[in-house]
């Protein structure tokens, strides 16, 4: 019966251990987020939905198509917001910073953000651009969909950026409120 308390206590605790890292983990950029995305004008919670999904929060991940860091970018696109930063000594390799990769990411996601000003509501349009390029969001905007959000994403036809956008918008809100 000890035996039985004893590895029960030990489960309970292993368990909080883990929801407690895993909690800190989620929160650990939290500042550079809001600090970040305030400076682009865009929602911290936004922000940090793309990063969940994009990168689960870990700063050193690569992707399989040279995308790096947190908000997962591509060099060529963060080099966009080097030039305009004036960094030349800019690298890939600052990508794996999270300051750098959230300074760089938010750029092109407020750039990207304002290329649908006629929209209800512009993050749909911005997050399948930011997954699937600009090219395919312009083959998407027929009829309704130029100015409605949900006709828009009701136009993709790419399922798996479907889905992206459709994951960021539902956690938004729930990040939101943490940044109140």
């Amino acid at each position: 019966m000890r035996a039985a308390i004893t590895s029960l206590l030990l489960l309970v605790g292993l368990s909080t251990g883990v929801w407690w890292a895993l909690r800190e983990h989620d929160h650990r950029y939290d500042r550079e987020i809001l600090v970040t995305a305030r400076r682009y004008g865009l929602s911290p919670g936004l922000v940090k939905a793309l990063v969940w999904r994009e990168s689960r929060f870990r700063a050193g991940i690569r992707g399989n198509h040279e995308e790096i860091g947190l908000m997962q970018l591509q060099p060529t696109t963060a080099q966009e917001w080097a030039d305009a930063s004036r960094n030349p000594a800019f690298t890939a390799e600052h990508l794996l910073d999270a300051g750098t990769n959230l300074q760089a990411g938010c750029f092109f996601l407020s750039k990207i953000v304002r290329r649908y000003p006629r929209a209800d509501n512009p993050w749909p349009y911005a997050l399948a651009d930011y997954n699937a390029g600009r090219g395919n969001v312009l083959r998407w905007l027929k009829g309704p969909a130029e100015t409605n959000s949900a006709a828009f994403l009701a136009a993709i036809t790419f399922p798996t950026t479907r889905e992206y956008v459709r994951a960021i918008l539902e956690r938004t809100p729930r990040y939101e409120a943490e940044f109140r």
